[in-house]
């Protein structure tokens, strides 16, 4: 990123933070985010009933976009969700049924109520649920959030006026260059035709938000660039006043591991698809060399306090990465909910003891009566892929059951090891815990 000297606090903070990848003209942004006229709106397809953290870093974006002054517009995928967006992608997106899409639609909303005020527009959330000065700085200022539909303009669309009014201004040639075709090309991977057509409707939703709303901005992710540069193209064309893109980087971890990716899937935002005390391990998990930039990025925490917190050496890290998580957490789930599971991971992990807040695994209790082996236990709950790398893991002292280590790879588990609280505590190394409860 080329180094501007901002005047606004929008772009400085996101400079600050490492928020920014590329701007199409960082001086025409900076000028109008510094007078609170920089109206920004991110998309997302409602592919899941949940976002996950992939999308966090876009939804913090447009968060400091209306805590400095401006105002942030977030776009459900009604309607580009019907077609599947190709980028990043190696196979086609399934295709899901209208009732599906608006099914996930009205899930994916709830999340956006815990970073972003929507004042009291009709249909807009409460903005009760805070964390801390969000509701009160957005409501002064008179910048409330404003959640649009792109189902409401694309889903009536004729093909063939949409063809003559806007398909005529896109070149082919340029479309087969951009990353995302070009990708799925090389790669001899097929690309559909109304996946190819894709980035059309998303030039066209830029172009309709400015129209209707006066959005002169869309962030996303790097990956978008090509798609988001199209609309800016395609509005000069069509006569809205001048657009503009921001673009943040694809994470990665400091180790190269795409972020927001684990051995057992996506990390969902929703509490119903991951609990807030797993939502907490993520972040508790962290790599050492990560903390100080996910402070940065995933929290709301003052610069010169996560400064003092990278600093940390040693073991004292981990009560950085015990601070992400908790704020990290108390963001997505509420304080309550953050500071649950951080005395639960304490009573886990500090204390030994079996808190009732540990992910759980229902066993039935006829498989104790027999005794259940010790490496068949590990694999069913997920701790190992096969009873070889479970076996291994006993080998290295990894394994303990209600908090002690087992070195025998025959062991048994059976009625004798369920505690006073009715459950076995199964422990992989220091930060994987699971509850076996018999039933």
């Amino acid at each position: 990123m080329t180094e501007f000297k901002a005047k606004s606090e929008f772009i400085a903070t996101l400079q600050q933070r490492g928020y920014i990848h590329q701007c199409s003209d960082f001086a025409g942004l900076d000028a109008l985010a510094a007078e609170g006229k920089a109206i920004s709106y991110v998309g997302y397809d409602c592919t899941a009933p949940s976002l996950h953290i992939g999308h966090l870093i876009s939804i913090m974006m447009l968060a400091w976009l209306q805590r400095t002054g401006n105002t942030p517009i977030t776009l459900m995928g009604g309607g580009t969700t019907r077609v599947g967006d190709p980028s990043g992608k190696d196979e086609t997106r399934k295709i899901l049924t209208i009732e599906q899409i608006d099914a996930n639609k009205d899930e994916i909303k709830k999340t956006f109520s815990r970073f972003l005020d929507f004042g009291s527009a009709p249909g807009a959330f409460s903005s009760a649920v805070g964390t801390g000065s969000r509701e009160e700085n957005a409501t002064n200022r008179g910048n409330a959030a404003i959640m649009a539909d792109n189902a409401e303009w694309l889903a009536p669309l004729n093909y063939i006026e949409f063809l003559r009014d806007v398909g005529r201004h896109f070149s082919v040639n340029r479309m087969l260059s951009m990353d995302s075709v070009k990708m799925r090309l090389e790669r001899e991977n097929e690309l559909s035709f109304i996946e190819f057509n894709y980035m059309l409707l998303q030039s066209y939703d830029f172009v309709e938000l400015s129209r209707r709303y006066g959005c002169n901005l869309q962030m996303g992710g790097s990956d978008q660039w090509g798609n988001i540069v199209n609309g800016i193209d395609l509005g000069r064309r069509m006569g809205t006043p001048q657009l503009h893109a921001l673009t943040c980087p694809l994470l990665t971890t400091a180790s190269g591991a795409k972020m927001g990716k684990t051995a057992s899937g996506a990390v969902w935002l929703n509490a119903d698809m991951l609990s807030p005390y797993d939502y907490w391990q993520f972040w508790r998990n962290t790599e050492d060399a990560d903390v100080g930039r996910f402070l940065k990025l995933f929290t709301f925490m003052p610069l010169a306090e996560i400064a003092r917190l990278e600093a940390l050496g040693g073991a004292e890290i981990n009560e950085a990465k015990k601070q992400l998580a908790t704020e990290a957490t108390a963001l997505m789930h509420g304080r309550e909910a953050a500071q649950a599971a951080a005395d639960t991971a304490h009573r886990a992990f500090d204390l030994g003891e079996n808190a009732a807040g540990l992910p759980s695994f229902a066993l039935p209790r006829s498989e104790l009566t027999d005794g259940l082996g010790l490496l068949t236990a590990l694999v069913q709950v997920g701790f190992c892929t096969s009873t070889g790398e479970a076996r291994r893991a006993v080998a290295n002292s990894s394994i303990m059951v209600n908090s002690t280590i087992i070195r025998e790879p025959a062991r048994k588990l059976g009625e004798a090891d369920i505690g006073t609280d009715g459950v076995i505590k199964l422990s992989f190394g220091k930060k994987k815990h699971i509850l076996l409860r018999p039933e």
